[in-house]
């Protein structure tokens, strides 16, 4: 007795594969407009977004490896969730404030330029391990990561790190070393390696549920909004961390098109002078992005 496939069965099949078809072909449209907008500025531009929902991805120069300005406190900021989670101390603990740091070059002591923040006003005081992720994330304080990185240690931060896949960023200290700046011992890293960092968090997939919900409270409280969020929607979502030094500009972002419709979007930049060229080059890329994911819910 022959088998007969019904023909609704075989028509959605079809279906199905006409649309796979059409968002490949909407994918590698998108590639090759957001190619040409970045060819007519005078940087390199590092674009890294993966649709959670979907799995659609679209890469360009994501292994180029750049310095990581304050992305890099993103990694921090799982490590000491890690550590946390490990019993090392607890988020709650407090830890004295003071201006002193040892250089990784040899050993000797720098201290910080002080700003009219928190921390620097709580010198020989005691912040909370919480406070000081907080404002290391929201308002990108140096102060707060450096106290931060010391208490955690960045080798341990690269091996965490290392254990999703991130093999390339390197975070060697924490910032203002400038013995270590000037013999270019940087903390770098590339897209690829920022969007991984970023799904882990997304997906829930590092430390904990519970400690990756806190994370991405944390971003969603970014204060600086002037890139990838920028263009976007006010009533979407970003949960984000920005980077910025001399011709560096940087931003990696979950966004959540829906509460179960996050994306991730990595954009780097390098050799843009002006700061308010690079942040609207990021900001227009974001939409380029968002809108063309809007097109296929």
């Amino acid at each position: 007795m022959r088998k007969y496939i019904p023909i609704f069965l075989t028509i959605g099949v079809l279906l199905m594969l006409l649309n796979c078809e059409k968002k490949s072909a909407n994918i590698e449209k998108l590639q090759l407009d957001i190619q040409k907008f970045i060819s007519k500025s005078n940087g390199l531009i590092s674009v890294a977004f993966e649709d959670l929902k979907t799995g659609q991805k679209l890469f360009i120069n994501e292994k180029i490896q750049m310095h990581a300005a304050s992305t890099m406190k993103t990694p921090v900021m799982i490590e000491v969730f890690k550590q946390a989670s490990e019993g090392k101390f607890k988020l709650t603990d407090s830890l004295l404030i003071k201006n002193e740091f040892i250089s990784i070059v040899d050993g000797s002591i720098f201290s910080m330029d002080l700003g009219d923040d928190m921390v620097s006003k709580n010198i020989g005081n005691k912040m909370s391990i919480y406070d000081l992720v907080y404002q290391m994330i929201t308002i990108s304080n140096n102060f707060a990561t450096n106290i931060l990185v010391d208490l955690v240690g960045a080798k341990n931060v690269m091996t965490t790190m290392k254990s999703i896949g991130a093999n390339n960023i390197q975070v060697l200290r924490g910032v203002e070393d400038l013995k270590a700046f000037n013999q270019g011992l940087n903390n770098t890293t590339n897209g690829y390696d920022m969007l991984l960092i970023m799904k882990a968090i997304a997906k829930k997939e590092i430390v904990s549920s519970e400690a990756c919900e806190s994370m991405n409270n944390i971003l969603m409280a970014q204060r600086y909004k002037t890139k990838i969020p920028a263009l976007l929607p006010a009533t979407i979502k970003v949960a984000h961390k920005t980077g910025s030094i001399t011709e560096i500009d940087h931003d990696a972002a979950i966004i959540y098109l829906k509460p179960d419709h996050p994306y991730i979007l990595v954009i780097l930049t390098k050799g843009i002078e002006s700061h308010k060229q690079a942040h609207e080059i990021i900001a227009h890329i974001s939409k380029m992005i968002y809108d063309a994911v809007l097109k296929q819910m």
